[in-house]
């Protein structure tokens, strides 16, 4: 009896022990340079993530240009177990994994309503995916914003960027920009604004928060509002470590991070409004810089041009690649974000 107590007492010393340990956990986050949404949102919850989520938690929260890390290696970074949880950077980690870029293909989501709609529907294929190749479990995705076209030549509109190099974030962008009869050129978000400066790019495409806070109208003339994708990013977990949480702590952990995510789609809309109008010198302009960039008016005709390259390019390109890594990629956009759309 007395041996069957102690045994007792240590496997329930032991399960504490596990429990308590699973609870110390690190989040590599979105670079400290990259705007408002990692500064006022991101790391301030994170850093508050006790009270925040409920749990009794040891949190670490290193951005990732702080931590010396690539941003394109989040997903190595998962797999790894070198960090619990991470803030991953949609563009960049889809060469890594191009099932995320079916969330935000060129032409697919022109407005926050389109995008909020779309990632719902495909976030199921796309945690799958990660869970199956990269030991990683989705918790929430969120929108850097629309993603607009900077200019240091001044432009009237889409025509205007034939033979001229441009910034891109992922594949998908890059497609686009070539069947303008541009050069599309990958290049770390920090670099853009002496690239700019320096004419090693003409132009480079981006959030208009996150072009305020690097301050790439320093180094443009015009900036050109049309939605070419919404930049979205979005926070996972190391299955392992996931495994690990007790089912209450999951929930608790897991309803934390849907708040959070709700809340950047919120203040992501309320950004680019702010925004655009402080990178034109409006008024009001209350959370960026003010500069004095001229805002080409959108065309029906550049409207157009981007809402037919969906179908015309983003999709038949984006299905090849993400077919020839993930063998029923396209059939499950198709099944759910294709439906959506009514294709």
């Amino acid at each position: 009896m007395s041996h069957r107590i102690l045994i007792g007492l240590a496997a329930a010393l032991f399960a504490s022990s596990v429990e308590a340990e699973t609870l110390n956990l690190k989040v590599l986050g979105q670079p400290a340079g990259s705007g408002l949404i990692q500064k006022d949102k991101e790391q301030p919850f994170f850093e508050a993530f006790g009270k925040n989520s409920g749990l009794d938690v040891s949190m670490q929260y290193v951005p990732v240009d702080v931590a010396g890390i690539p941003d394109t290696d989040g997903l190595r970074v998962l797999k790894s177990g070198l960090f619990d949880i991470v803030s991953i950077r949609g563009p960049q980690v889809s060469r890594d994994e191009p099932t995320i870029l079916g969330f935000d293909l060129i032409g697919l989501n022109p407005t926050f309503e389109a995008g909020r709609k779309h990632t719902d529907v495909f976030f199921k294929t796309v945690d799958e995916r990660l869970q199956s190749r990269f030991n990683a479990k989705l918790l929430g995705v969120w929108p850097a914003g629309p993603q607009v076209i900077f200019c240091k030549p001044d432009i009237k509109g889409l025509a205007d960027l034939k033979g001229m190099k441009i910034r891109v974030g992922d594949q998908s962008a890059a497609n686009f920009v070539a069947g303008l009869g541009a050069t599309g050129v990958p290049m770390p978000f920090g670099e853009v604004q002496q690239a700019l400066a320096r004419g090693v790019v003409d132009c480079a495409i981006t959030g208009p928060a996150s072009a305020n806070s690097g301050g790439w109208p320093e180094a443009t003339t015009t900036v050109m509002p049309l939605a070419l994708q919404l930049a979205v990013n979005g926070y996972a977990i190391n299955l392992t470590r996931w495994s690990k949480l007790t089912p209450g702590d999951q929930a608790k952990l897991q309803k934390a991070i849907k708040t959070l995510n709700d809340d950047i789609w919120l203040y992501s809309r309320e950004l680019y409004d702010d925004a655009m109008r402080c990178n034109a010198g409006q008024s009001p302009c209350k959370l960026g810089k003010s500069y004095k960039l001229k805002v080409v008016p959108v065309s029906d005709a550049d409207l157009a041009t981007v809402k037919k390259a969906l179908t015309a390019k983003s999709l038949p390109v984006w299905a090849e690649q993400c077919n020839a890594v993930n063998p029923g990629c396209e059939a499950a956009w198709k099944a759910t974000i294709g439906v959506a759309l009514g294709l």
